[in-house]
């Protein structure tokens, strides 16, 4: 019987995983493959997991689930940072074939062979994190407008409520040389934006293999990384994805704001505002320290957006704690926020943790805090009423529409117009609808003949 020659990817996660995913799809083109959608019934399936949510399990089921009714006979993977975890676990999924870790998914070809159902459970081929100690290079491509170009992955940090280093190893990243590289490739291929990706991407440069558990003295730090990168031509914009407070340097922030090509955008994560969780979480920084980056990027870049991650009920958190947390972040110049409501985790620290905030509680803290990020985003959009900034812009799903992003985040939508897909348009922003969006005007004079702020 000739070899089935048809694939279809599903992603879960970050954009660290959507960037390996396509990676992992490059692998199987090479060999002849087909990608398909999810919908058309492959031979082959593969679900690349995440381990951030606690419904990793529940959602990997589903998605099990949805392969094998578009194709009965279909040869399910999972891979990604679940599979590394717990590989047994997904293994018993019904209708899960094969399991690879962190060390494994990259040669996900060698372990497929006559493509045969299992009988009762999956294969397992993940083995101790350790030996994810080499850095594989991956962007995604697919949507022509941005690539998530992968630059670091694995940490060092040992934050109590985090299973990353257990799902993907040390820190490890790929070379200025090679990153630029990649960078020149995606140009070519007519993609307009790259956004940085990884685990902790300002721990750039710590060489691209771990040997003996020992690292290499960093070559590059991330600063010579997007100075590099600034000068690559063909792409107009490139944006970080996330950065670590303490390692969003002055150097960084001036950089980004002289650069023409890196877009005004910051995404910090800040977990909480009270010292005394932050100590217990295990984070390099004191509020404080937070508070003096968001000034330091608002004072060079008033029009910049800043994101920020916050954790809402970690073992201890008081409502004391909880408020001080609030109002921290009430009082601070940002954008918008991405709430988390904390869950256990088995193996980390903080799972043993005393103080367990009861879950109803979790949530009540939750929907304060989305309620605050709604605000302040409102509050950011509403500055630039009648604004002109640029906007790169892609399909939509209703497909009357078209999206995009400024420069600054500000997300707009207009009746599709598809010459202007995938271009950097000039637009007069009107009106901030229901939803969120911006309505905005179509400019035909040059991006460059404005001032943006």
């Amino acid at each position: 019987m000739a070899t089935p020659r048809t694939v279809a990817f599903y992603t879960l996660g970050c954009k660290l995983n959507y960037s390996e995913t396509s990676a992992i799809g490059r692998l199987f083109e090479q060999k002849g493959y087909s990608a398909v959608s999810f919908e058309e019934g492959a031979n082959i399936y593969v679900i690349n997991t995440c381990s951030v949510t606690d419904f990793a399990d529940k959602k990997c089921r589903q998605i099990v689930r949805r392969a094998l009714k578009y194709s009965p006979d279909a040869f399910v993977v999972v891979v990604g940072c679940y599979a590394q975890l717990k590989p047994q676990e997904i293994a018993d999924i019904p209708g899960v074939d094969l399991v690879l870790g962190a060390a494994e998914k990259f040669k996900i070809l060698d372990y497929i062979d006559d493509l045969s159902k299992a009988p009762a459970k999956g294969m397992v081929e993940a083995g101790a994190i350790q030996e994810a100690n080499t850095f594989t290079n991956a962007f995604s491509f697919g949507d022509r407008t941005r690539s998530f170009l992968k630059v670091q992955d694995g940490c060092d940090y040992k934050c109590s409520f985090c299973t990353i280093p257990l799902a993907r190893g040390k820190s490890r990243s790929d070379t200025v040389e090679s990153v630029v590289a990649n960078a020149q490739k995606i140009a070519e291929m007519g993609v307009q934006e790259i956004v940085l990706t990884g685990v902790n991407i300002g721990d750039f440069g710590n060489g691209t293999e771990v040997i003996e558990g020992i690292k290499p003295k960093k070559d590059a730090m991330f600063i010579d990384l997007i100075q590099e990168l600034d000068k690559v031509e063909g792409i107009e914009r490139f944006r970080i994805s996330s950065i670590e407070p303490n390692l969003c340097t002055e150097e960084i922030i001036d950089f980004v704001a002289r650069s023409d090509r890196f877009v005004p955008h910051f995404h910090m994560p800040l977990q909480s505002g009270n010292n005394k969780q932050l100590k217990a979480m295990r984070r390099r920084y004191k509020r404080e320290l937070y508070a003096e980056r968001v000034a330091a990027i608002r004072h060079r870049m008033p029009h910049c957006a800043i994101g920020v991650d916050v954790i809402v009920g970690f073992p201890g958190e008081t409502e004391e704690d909880f408020l001080e947390t609030y109002h921290f972040i009430k009082d601070l110049d940002i954008t918008y926020l991405h709430v988390f409501t904390y869950s256990e985790r088995p193996n980390t620290p903080a799972a043993e943790m005393e103080g367990v905030v009861p879950m109803n509680v979790r949530k009540e803290r939750n929907e304060m805090l989305r309620i605050l990020s709604e605000k302040k985003k409102r509050q950011f959009y509403s500055q630039f009423l009648g604004r002109r900034r640029d906007v790169l812009f892609e399909v939509h799903k209703d497909k009357s529409l078209m999206t995009g992003f400024t420069d600054n985040y500000l997300k707009v939508e207009a009746p599709l117009d598809p010459d202007l897909i995938n271009k950097i348009s000039t637009v007069q922003l009107m009106n901030i609808k229901d939803n969120g969006n911006y309505e905005v005007i179509i400019m035909d004079i040059p991006k460059e003949v404005f001032d943006y702020v």
